[in-house]
């Protein structure tokens, strides 16, 4: 998304074009690792979930760059801030966890240009935030049949927040997955205040992101 976009932004705003492209890169980076880290103990990487494909479609093809910034960025990567904190506690080693300390400062970087840019796009366009609420819906809409979040993928949050079998430790991996989720609906809500919804908007359109985290 960010690279496609930067092909569209006239070269003298520089700084834009390098930004974008700058976000490209490490999101390529990003890829590059984290294949290695999931490849380090197994063979083959696991495969993604037809409503995965679809979300990400969904933000790829989005053709507004404010309305694909609060998708992307605003509530996907902002989400995954939370994310990696988690997998960064519960890391099994310490180059997992040094890697989503990396990781985690470029997804801020990337969250920081997204609310700075729509935070002062809304105070020129009033007609903003209804577009950006409309997105979030449309996009809703587009995923109602997905089947959200993997089922191995919360299987295994649990399991390493658990850091072992026992029926004790899974109910507490169990327990730290739901506080979790309940502090990316927190960071979502708290975002979407600051560019300008009230309490209700936020908490309605935070409920509607897409339970796969993207």
């Amino acid at each position: 998304m960010p690279a496609r976009f930067a092909t569209q932004v006239h070269p003298h705003f520089r700084e834009i074009v390098q930004l974008l492209a700058l976000q490209a890169a490490e999101e390529a980076r990003h890829i590059e690792v984290f294949s290695r880290r999931a490849a380090l103990y197994r063979g083959e990487l696991g495969l993604s979930t037809v409503g995965g494909q679809a979300s990400l479609r969904t933000l790829v093809e989005e053709p507004d760059f404010g309305r694909a910034a609060l998708l992307l960025s605003v509530l996907g990567e902002g989400t995954f801030l939370n994310l990696l904190a988690f997998l960064r506690e519960h890391a099994p080693d310490a180059a997992t966890a040094e890697i989503m300390r990396r990781v985690s400062i470029d997804e801020a970087r990337h969250v920081a240009f997204a609310m700075a840019h729509l935070g002062e796009h809304a105070r020129e366009d009033m007609t903003l935030r209804s577009r950006l609420a409309a997105a979030i819906v449309q996009r809703h809409d587009a995923l109602r049949s997905s089947a959200g979040l993997n089922e191995e993928v919360f299987d295994a949050l649990v399991r390493l927040a658990a850091g072992a079998f026992e029926p004790r430790a899974i109910a507490i991996g169990h327990e730290r997955v739901l506080e979790l989720v309940s502090q990316m609906e927190a960071g979502r809500r708290m975002r979407l205040r600051k560019l300008g919804f009230d309490e209700r908007e936020a908490t309605l359109l935070s409920g509607l992101h897409t339970r796969n985290f993207m």
